[in-house]
């Protein structure tokens, strides 16, 4: 469904049916006792519905939910494209994962009823909110069964109507980082607290467990590269990812993105744009402005005498190449036929260099190093859990725009400034060091 439509379900729909919820809650809190805090759970909901990429980011509250409670059953609910990095991750029993179709209202309304009933002969009696202040997350966690109800709350804060059937209500900070928030969320299940988030500090920065694939889906990839993109073989594979997919002001400028492509290329790289089918349209234009660029160079390395010029010398010691031996750039939209050959990819290449999305979060999965373009969103909240990861941000008054108390609808006019200031030399040059660190440690595209 179209992100709007969303919003608009969530606003329109979800604070009648929070009310409502909220006082057959305070009606059945009256009949019956409230549930024990120290009570160990049976079964455990995590309801995580939108974000591919906070799955990642929400590894070390899945751990810590399994380290606390061993003989509890995990479950997960989620949209059902985003169930495959989760199986990847292997941090529940696929056959606890209940998905969601959010192609169409009808199918979302099907497998919504499927998935609570499946919910409800589980007997799960703790159910984690995890998404920002959605309405409808948190009436999934009510009709779930769940006596337990964890999730973020308003508390003294305006808007965000959610109700108050969340009878573990965790403020929401945006000022630590969101894998601490989700760990907080799993804290609060038997916290005495007020807010249920007043603990001790629990700091976990390690990087999560990368993805074992099988060897030959690293290879195939390798080999079908070889065989469908020969110009790229043997070069250091470097991928970008322009699109800002259902968020475009996420995206850093096309010409920005031409520029550091260039600048790549004339440095002996084989570029290689991602993306869904979607974003192909882009990619194609990407590729055009960059090979544009790549003729000219060459005509006027042609039209010189002496030897060919060299790209500027990358930091970290490197030589530069001549024009001569110039790398390549492909259009890879669509290449990737699922998550697990999108993470092989990556294994095969030296670097990424995205939007803030999800493929940086996934990266932090494989060894490739990751350079993550943020401003409507920032790095404090979202950056990847990962050494191998460096983030820019410009730090603009008006930034970060899109946020929880927004329903991430930006009051931007669509001039991101944010990331028209981030300088393509800037990230070239972050680049050139990257691919300048380890070069043995990653092997080459082919």
């Amino acid at each position: 469904m179209d992100i709007r439509l969303q919003r608009w379900i969530d606003r329109w729909v979800g604070i009648p049916l929070c009310t409502a919820v909220s006082a057959l809650d305070a009606v059945s809190r009256r009949l019956r006792p409230e549930p024990q805090a120290d009570k160990a759970p049976r079964a455990i909901v995590v309801i995580l519905l939108s974000e591919m990429g906070s799955l990642v980011l929400a590894h070390d509250m899945f751990a810590r939910l399994k380290a606390r409670y061993p003989d509890a059953a995990l479950h997960a609910l989620l949209f059902g494209k985003n169930r495959e990095i989760l199986d990847l991750m292997r941090v529940i029993d696929p056959a606890n994962v209940h998905t969601v179709d959010d192609q169409s209202l009808p199918g979302l309304l099907r497998s919504l009823w499927k998935a609570m009933g499946d919910l409800r002969r589980a007997h799960v009696d703790v159910a984690i909110d995890c998404e920002l202040f959605s309405r409808i997350s948190s009436l999934l966690s009510f009709a779930s069964g769940a006596q337990v109800r964890v999730g973020f709350h308003r508390h003294t804060q305006e808007g965000l109507y959610r109700g108050s059937h969340i009878n573990r209500p965790v403020p929401y900070n945006p000022y630590h980082h969101i894998s601490a928030q989700f760990l907080a969320l799993a804290r609060a299940i038997d916290s005495t607290a007020v807010p249920k988030s007043k603990l001790p500090v629990m700091v976990s920065r390690k990087a999560p467990p990368q993805v074992a694939l099988e060897p030959t889906l690293i290879t195939g990839i390798a080999q079908r590269l070889a065989q469908d993109f020969p110009a790229i073989a043997g070069k250091p594979l470097v991928l970008v990812y322009p699109g800002g997919g259902i968020l475009p002001i996420r995206a850093w400028p096309l010409a920005s993105y031409t520029a550091l492509c260039e600048g790549l290329v004339a440095d002996g790289c084989a570029v290689a744009v991602i993306g869904l089918k979607d974003d192909r349209a882009l990619a194609q234009q990407l590729v055009a402005q960059v090979q544009a660029g790549i003729d000219e160079q060459k005509n006027a390395s042609g039209r010189s005498e002496g030897p060919p010029r060299a790209s500027p010398a990358p930091s970290g010691g490197s030589e530069p190449h001549a024009v001569g031996s110039m790398g390549a750039i492909v259009d890879l939209t669509g290449y990737t036929r699922s998550i697990s050959e999108l993470l092989a990819l990556f294994h095969g290449a030296r670097l990424l260099v995205t939007n803030d999305g999800g493929p940086g979060q996934f990266a932090a999965l494989t060894p490739i190093w990751t350079l993550m373009l943020f401003g409507p969103e920032t790095p404090a909240l979202y950056a990847p859990r990962t050494p191998r990861c460096h983030s820019f941000y410009s730090q603009w008054p008006c930034s970060p725009c899109l946020t929880a108390y927004n329903h991430r609808s930006s009051y931007c006019d669509g001039d991101n400034q944010c990331l028209k200031v981030i300088a393509p030399a800037a990230v070239l040059a972050k680049a050139r060091e990257c691919l300048a660190a380890d070069p043995a440690s990653h092997p080459a595209s082919a």
